[in-house]
């Protein structure tokens, strides 16, 4: 156990692989700060060459630069979000603030930034390579929006503010994780299960297991627990419950509160555009994705408001009608949302998810995605069980992935179950970022999610919702792992925010292709392919609660972009969300995705603030990728696939955002596509064109 196998290269197969089991993670601390000096003694002699500055000598040096630092920011950005208890949060709060210095430190390097602008100014005249000119045009541009070109003064000042927020960020993401996994609905009664199907009783059993109450029942507060049960319980009382408890995370007025964490990140980002000379946050964050500016990207969430508000009225009308007819003696609210959906879409389509869950089984659809990802993009995948791969924690599994003729690509790790520690929700996280600097360095991604086990030797069964979401994460993945580059900042995701979510959510749309569904939608105990007629009645209900689920998405994207737009004036996030909820007549049946005090997306890191609109523009330009595979000959047109694969997922960030779509599609992407999908339009007839 020694920190030495943290900073050392990795080992073993595959090209090195990370190296969990020889270390302690409180060996994390000392080796951040050992690589973090490494990578400074390196900045400093590039900085500090006599030469003149050349693309060899400055840019790519940087990219060679702080290799051990990568190393052990992967592991600990794996124990941070998978494995955080209280040790590792300790260390988690000592080491944010020193990371955000280090930035700080590299990007206020005066003689360095006049290297990397002198590169800079002579891109067009020096030789360079496209990808080259991408990669100097990018470090040039980093390094001036974060502050390179200030006065002492200013620079001194955006360092504390990066420190503060660096803290601010990790008390606020530990203070959801708390209440994740403190807080649950304990049913200890036959009755308060009313409604709840067996697998579903079974992962409540097992939660209430492993919180040391045998023989009840409980419902996490994630997600993945919580909306089964808001669909399934006959128990009103118990849905509002439950809703509320999953609400309030970070909201409830004690410890783990995090509104006025919300409003101090608030002022310290608007000072920060201040003093880098943005209008506001929003401002300087759109700067740099595709939309450009935050006027862009409020119209295109404002085109689709009213729509999906319409739908909503009209879903509501139908889920109240249902209610009505049964003598519930109730006005639909955000608990019955979900619930009486459900009974709409049996009574409207004779579809029950009930039917569909017994066909969806997490080991099945992580075959499908597999043979998605051979049939799209000549990927195979082999699990590897020699013990030559280690891991963090033994529900984590680890595949290799090979293209055609074989040729390694990449190692996939899938670690798909809650525990203690670990973050909700899902994510796709990168541990090696794949470059062709230092010779053939291939990919190592995983994907993460928060099941619930249930009974020991029974498939996992998930909802449809789920099932989409673990193929949304693996397009992250298969980004990641398609990447064909030279240099490691230009690889796989490492693209605008707006644009990294267009293959993961074009992905989602293969799992409801009947070639999918045919070969891995088993029933769980018969074995037997999902019928025909079933499928026909998912086909046919494929928009519907589209307006539920687009003005809960939208309400958080609003909220976000308007708390950014406020500026230097104070906010109290609680009143500002509800003020602006109202000015936009957020429907009252419908909750925010995310609300304010638990929206890690934006709250816990800059990733998505004043950007969680990303997912709307990305869903706009997925759509309309997805009509390529279908005006051509169909959702497994080879040529489309290869020409999405070459123009997009092996391009990284070597070109602009909007030239790889336009070479993928012959043109940009509209709005029609984004509507047909969700229903707010009728579809398009075959011969009819496109239209922007």
């Amino acid at each position: 156990m020694t920190h030495d196998a943290l900073l050392a290269p990795w080992t073993g197969p595959f090209g090195g692989v990370p190296p969990f089991g020889r270390f302690a993670p409180s060996d994390l601390a000392p080796a951040l700060d050992e690589a973090m000096a490494q990578k400074l003694a390196d900045v400093e002699r590039i900085a500090s060459d006599p030469a003149p500055p050349t693309f060899d000598n400055t840019i790519a040096a940087l990219e060679r630069a702080g290799k051990a630092l990568e190393r052990v920011g992967a592991l600990y950005g794996v124990h941070t979000s998978t494995m955080n208890d209280d040790a590792m949060q300790a260390i988690e709060r000592a080491m944010a603030p020193r990371l955000a210095a280090l930035d700080d430190r590299i990007v206020q390097n005066g003689p360095l930034f006049r290297r990397i602008a002198a590169v800079y100014e002579a891109r067009e005249t020096s030789g360079l390579t496209p990808e080259q000119k991408r990669l100097a045009w990018l470090l040039y541009t980093t390094f001036a929006r974060a502050g390179a070109k200030l006065d002492p003064a200013a620079k001194a000042r955006l360092c504390d503010v990066h420190q503060r927020l660096a803290a601010l960020y990790t008390t606020f993401a530990q203070n959801v994780l708390a209440e994740e996994d403190t807080q649950s609905v304990l049913l200890e009664h036959e009755s308060e299960l009313a409604g709840l199907p067996p697998a579903l009783r079974d992962a409540a059993a097992a939660v209430a297991a492993a919180a040391g109450k045998p023989g009840a029942w409980a419902i996490a507060n994630t997600r993945s627990s919580v909306d089964p049960f808001l669909a399934a319980s006959t128990r009103r009382d118990l849905r509002e419950r439950v809703w509320r408890m999953f609400v309030s995370r970070g909201a409830g007025g004690g410890a783990h509160d995090n509104h006025a964490i919300v409003a101090e990140i608030l002022r310290l980002r608007a000072e920060r555009a201040t003093l880098l000379g943005y209008a506001t946050h929003a401002h300087w964050r759109l700067e740099d994705s595709m939309a450009r500016t935050p006027e862009r990207a409020m119209a295109l969430l404002e085109a689709v408001w009213g729509p999906a508000v319409a739908r909503v009225r009209e879903e509501v009308a139908d889920m109240q009608a249902v209610a009505d007819a049964e003598g519930a003696g109730l006005r639909i609210a955000p608990w019955d949302y979900l619930h009486y959906a459900d009974k709409v879409r049996k009574s409207k389509y004779d579809l029950d998810p009930d039917e569909v869950k017994p066909y969806l089984q997490l080991e099945r659809l992580r075959e499908a995605m597999f043979w998605v990802a051979g049939r799209l993009f000549g990927f195979a995948f082999a699990e590897l069980t020699d013990g030559l791969v280690p891991v963090v924690h033994p529900d984590v599994r680890v595949f290799r992935v090979t293209g055609e003729g074989g040729v390694h690509v990449g190692l996939w790790y899938f670690d798909p179950y809650a525990r203690p520690g670990k973050h909700s929700g899902a994510w796709m996280s990168e541990y090696r970022a794949q470059a062709q600097l230092a010779g053939d360095v291939p990919a190592i991604v995983s994907n993460n999610a928060n099941f619930v086990r249930g009974t020991p030797g029974e498939p996992v069964l998930v909802s449809w919702d789920d099932a989409r979401t673990l193929f949304h994460e693996f397009g992250h993945a298969l980004h990641g792992l398609s990447s064909q580059v030279t240099y490691p900042s230009l690889a796989g995701t490492s693209v605008a925010r707006d644009y990294v979510e267009f293959p993961s959510q074009l992905l989602e749309r293969w799992l409801a292709t009947p070639e999918v569904l045919e070969r891995f939608a088993l029933h769980h105990a018969t074995g037997r392919p999902i019928p025909a007629q079933l499928a026909r009645k998912m086909a046919r209900s494929e928009t519907f609660n589209q307006g539920f689920l687009t003005v809960e998405y939208l309400g958080s994207a609003i909220v976000d972009m308007k708390l950014h737009l406020e500026g230097a004036r104070p906010v109290d996030p609680r009143a500002f969300e509800q003020q602006v909820l109202e000015a936009i007549g957020m429907p009252t049946e419908v909750g925010m995705r995310h609300r304010t005090p638990h929206f890690q997306h934006v709250f816990a890191g800059d990733g998505y603030s004043a950007g969680y609109c990303s997912y709307l523009w990305a869903d706009t330009l997925s759509a309309d990728a997805y009509e390529a595979f279908t005006e051509g000959a169909g959702p497994y047109d080879a040529a489309v696939a290869r020409r999405l694969a070459e123009t997009v997922l092996r391009a990284g960030n070597t070109v602009d955002p909007a030239d790889a779509y336009r070479a993928f599609r012959g043109r940009d992407a509209g709005t029609g596509a984004l509507m047909r999908a969700r229903g707010f339009a009728p579809p398009r007839r075959p011969s009819e064109g496109w239209r922007p």
